[in-house]
């Protein structure tokens, strides 16, 4: 990989972890999975109990810590989170070094650091991890959410490891899927993609999860991209969460910062 490329792919890893974060709460209770996967449910039971668990608020706001490791490198930092559920994602640094924004329509971020900015669509992002990426797949990864509609293919269903192994029926030859479904609130266990041909992997890990006003959310997430030989893991931890609290959302790129351009 040349350094050109190891830039590029910098910035689309930089962009990945900010949007792949989730939230805590202040008066967070743990969740212990203590419940015992079953033979005798069905997939479309098992699908039946993903969704109606899943997340019901207006807004998030709190912190989390971000860590990133790419080979030799590691870096971690912690950010102020603002979240307007199925409208915007918002991430800033400390004194707002720097800041994200995303919606439905577009992903924004800059850094006053390096006096840079992007400003475009999900393309980088697809492209980074083989799946076509949009807000509400993104959102649902952060809420330990099924990516595709559970309801628009057949799928099987087995137990794995104390989890509800669930995969669609007819494979796509081109992106493999699979989701392993928490036997105690339904929600993710993992979530694994697989491009054999491309050479690409990606794992989503679901450590732990909490209570947030008596909804079930993810508290420590792990995430693990593979392209070739190039490996990216990324872990979060969220923090300081106040739920249906109003919240705004300022972003404003400043005049004179160079465009990032990805190709």
């Amino acid at each position: 990989m040349t350094n050109n490329q190891t830039y590029k792919l910098t910035k689309i890893v930089i962009a990945f972890a900010v949007l792949l974060f989730l939230i805590n709460c202040k008066s967070a209770k743990s969740v212990i999975a203590s419940g015992e996967a079953s033979s005798k449910l069905s997939a479309k039971q098992v699908i039946k109990q993903h969704q109606k668990n899943d997340a019901d608020f207006k807004t998030l706001n709190g912190k989390v810590r971000i860590d990133i490791v790419q080979g030799q490198k590691e870096q971690g930092h912690t950010f102020n989170l603002r979240i307007e559920k199925d409208k915007v994602i918002w991430l800033s640094a400390s004194f707002g070094m720097a800041r994200m924004m995303i919606t439905p329509e577009k992903v924004r971020f800059y850094n006053k650091l390096d006096n840079e900015y992007f400003d475009g669509n999900y393309e980088l992002l697809s492209d980074f991890v083989g799946v076509d990426l949009d807000f509400d797949k993104v959102q649902s990864i952060l809420l330990g959410q099924a990516i595709y509609d559970l309801k628009g293919a057949l799928h099987l269903v087995s137990v794995n490891e104390n989890s509800y192994a669930l995969q669609p029926k007819d494979q796509n030859a081109l992106l493999e899927l699979f989701y392993l479904i928490n036997p105690s609130h339904f929600k993710m266990d993992s979530l694994q993609l697989f491009q054999q041909l491309k050479k690409r992997f990606l794992q989503v890990d679901y450590k732990s999860y909490q209570e947030v006003d008596k909804q079930v959310l993810p508290k420590n997430i792990r995430i693990i991209a593979v392209e070739d030989a190039d490996e990216v893991a990324i872990t979060m931890e969220f923090k300081s969460l106040a739920v249906n609290e109003d919240v705004r959302f300022p972003f404003k790129i400043p005049s004179g910062y160079k465009e990032i351009v990805i190709k």
